[in-house]
């Protein structure tokens, strides 16, 4: 998959849990990334002392991670401090399809559901990259400029991705 002269690869460290419905099973990964491109929102799932907490985010695609920006102090940062693991969760809702009775509807969709580690970001280039693929996401036109003091008090966080899973109903 190409983005900005970058690619996405698969690549795991943990055994992925096989997709039940493997007829839905998405394994192109350039499918994968398109499905990626256009989500507009991303949630991301992190245990806190084993207590689930999950948090929609925008961001940006990089080779192999995402990005995300936040506040400087809050919950997700404190918990992400404490365990670098994450997973993510980007869909596409497309329609309800109606059945013969309430238990017979379903939907069409396309997710993704991720697994990586979160780096917080501490090299102003770095950052400023990670900001231009957030903007890029989003369809802003570059190129971007950001001063120092903005950047140096932005807190950006990088999702180094170990795996993926994706799956479509049509």
């Amino acid at each position: 998959m190409r983005v900005r002269g970058g690619s996405f690869r698969h690549v795991e460290d943990r055994v992925m849990h096989a997709v039940r419905r493997q007829e839905r099973e998405i394994t192109d990964r350039a499918q994968i990334r398109a499905i990626m491109e256009e989500a507009r929102v991303c949630r991301i799932g992190l245990s806190d002392d084993g207590t689930p907490y999950v948090v929609p985010v925008n961001f940006g695609l990089g080779e192999n991670c995402l990005y995300f920006h936040c506040a400087a102090q809050g919950r997700k940062l404190d918990i992400i401090r404490r365990n670098e693991r994450v997973c993510f969760e980007m869909d596409h809702f497309r329609e309800v399809v109606l059945g013969q009775s309430a238990c017979g509807c379903s939907a069409r969709y396309e997710s993704v559901i991720g697994f990586g580690r979160a780096v917080i970001l501490e090299d102003p280039a770095e950052k400023r990259l990670a900001l231009d693929r957030i903007m890029e996401h989003y369809g802003l036109p570059g190129p971007f400029t950001y001063q120092d003091e903005v950047v140096a008090k932005t807190t950006v966080v990088r999702i180094d991705v170990t795996g993926l899973t994706a799956k479509r109903r049509e």
